[in-house]
This record gives structure tokens, sequence and C-alpha cells, in this order.
């Protein structure tokens, strides 16, 4: 099923539900600014060997060097390594978008609850379900979770790193996104948004990274993407990374780089450079929207989005 049931469909504005989401706050010049919770560097401890085989770093201070000469810091980590979520770092989205933004602005079916995320075994959990939920607005027949960093964390310039295991199957849509904190004031898209991560689990080969600003959103957002040799994305782990300075965004797959966007050619283009605000994070996991596909029979359900650590690092 496509859509909550007995709703229309709407033209909507994502800077709609982006701007509710709260207010901006108040961080240094660079790097990460901790509100209320999150892991220190001297807090975060080393997570589970990957299954990739790649030479991602599996401790927080294992990127403190890299062949090129670049250095780093560990600045923020959660390491999804206690007993629950830290929901002093991490707040949740519920329902499906409604009253202003039906879909969450991408026609997505789920609904988003709480009870569909967990720590378990050092990762978090996002489990994505096949389960008939109703509110005021309609009915859903997939649930799922969305959270957020949102006023307790926010980072500006250097390099994330998140280590993932995807879900794989037809209308399967999980993303992780950062979105620029001053969007109570600016909106979206002027306040910019740099998805590290966007895979469609009917391209299990495949993942995407993409920015968004004034005048280069939706199919004009600045957008590449990876495929592996061999195999598919989902068969292990895997650490999906972007370096971020004051003139180029850069994004990677097991240390692997297939995309840029620069300064330069966003301004070349006549656009705006929106990337020197510090920007929070977003994980969800949809059932499918647009542009991605939608569930039907062959999808699997349970399905779970895996993520053992989010890292944001400082360049030296």
């Amino acid at each position: 099923m496509r859509t909550a049931r007995e709703r229309p469909r709407r033209a909507v504005d994502r800077r709609t539900v982006l701007g509710a989401m709260g207010s901006a706050i108040s961080v240094g010049a660079a790097g990460c600014s901790m509100l209320d919770g999150g892991s220190s560097p001297t807090d975060a401890t080393e997570s589970a060997t990957p299954t990739d085989g790649s030479d991602a770093p599996t401790s927080p201070e294992a990127a403190s060097a890299e062949p090129n000469g670049d250095s780093w810091d560990l600045s923020w980590s959660d390491e999804f390594d206690g007993e629950e979520i830290d929901e002093a770092v991490w707040s949740f989205e519920t329902g499906n978008g409604h009253p202003d933004v039906p879909g969450w602005g991408n026609e997505e079916p789920q609904y988003y609850q709480r009870e569909n995320a967990w720590v378990e075994d050092d990762h978090l959990v996002i489990e994505a379900r096949e389960e008939h939920v109703e509110d005021d607005y309609g009915e859903y027949d997939y649930t799922s979770s969305r959270l957020h960093t949102q006023g307790t964390v926010a980072t500006k310039y250097g390099r994330v790193d998140i280590r993932a295991r995807l879900p794989r199957g037809q209308g399967i849509w999980p993303r992780i996104w950062m979105v620029g904190s001053d969007v109570a004031f600016a909106g979206w898209p002027d306040c910019g948004e740099i998805d590290i991560l966007e895979f469609r689990g009917d391209e299990p080969e495949t993942v995407r990274g993409f920015a968004q600003g004034p005048g280069y959103t939706g199919a004009d957002r600045l957008r590449d993407s990876y495929t592996v040799e061999e195999g598919a994305l989902t068969d292990s782990t895997h650490v999906f990374s972007i370096r971020w300075q004051s003139d180029r965004i850069e994004w990677y797959v097991d240390e692997t780089q297939y995309h840029t966007v620069s300064r330069e050619t966003v301004e070349d283009a006549g656009h705006e450079w929106v990337f020197d605000t510090p920007m929070y994070f977003v994980l969800a996991f949809a059932c499918g929207g647009d542009p991605a596909s939608y569930p039907d029979e062959t999808t699997p359900f349970p399905q779970r989005l895996e993520v053992d650590y989010v890292r944001h690092y400082e360049r030296v």
C-alpha cells in the first residue's frame, strides 16, 4: 500500500516539516557541539570488527591519520554500546508527517514510532514492520522509526563516519542525512542538507550521496552514486563517510571516494553555498516513497537497519 488510506495527496514543501522540528541551536565556529548528552572521545569504546574486509576504522581513535597525511581528532560519537538509546541525544519523530506534510513530503506510507528502535549487541536497530496502525489522519500498513539530534548535537566541517548494515527488498528506503541547525529560521532548503547515505533496497549494489540547497533540490540535487563490483552492499557492514570543508564536501564508502561537491561548482551555477552552518543528524528507515519504490509481495518483513556507530572528527 502506497500511502495512508483515505487521505488526499497534495504537493508540499519539505521546509514545512523540517522547520517544525524545533529551534536552532548555538554552536561554535567549527567542530561539534554537545548539549545535554553524547559520548566524548574518552567515553567511546571499540566496536566489533567489520565483516566487509575493508580497512575502515573499528575504534574511534583509528581514524586519527590517513595515508594522504590528513589527521583527525574525535570530537563526538555515539557507539550505541549502552543498554538503551540515549534520549538525551536522540529525539524521535512520531506519525506520518501530519498535519503539515503528509508522507514526510515524499509520499512515504509508514508510521514512525518510538517502539521500532532500540540498542542490541552494541548497535542501534531501526526495524521496519508490516503492521496496521491508525491515527487521527488515516491508516498505515507499515511502521518504522526516525530519530534526530536537533538541539543536542550539531557538527560543522570535519569527518563523519557511520558504519551500518543495510536492509534489502523492494520499497526498503533507509537514509542518513544532516540538516542545517538554522532550519527554523532559514527554512528548507536554504538551511542546507547533506545526505550521507540514501539506499534503495531494490538496488542492493548501489548507494547514493548528495547535497541539497536553494536551487538544487529534488531532481536537481547534486548527487552521485557508488556501486560495488561484486555482490551487494547488504552482504556485510560498510562505513559511509563524508569529509566536509569550507569549500567542498566529499563522499566515501569504505575509504573509497565517489562524489565531490565544491563551493566553486555551486556558485558557478549561480546558486548559494549553504554549508557553513552546523548541522544535526537524522536517521530514518522509510518503507517506500518518491523517488524510491514501494513494498510489494516480494518484500520480506520485518527488516532492520543496524548502525554500529556515528562519529565526528575534527581535522588536526
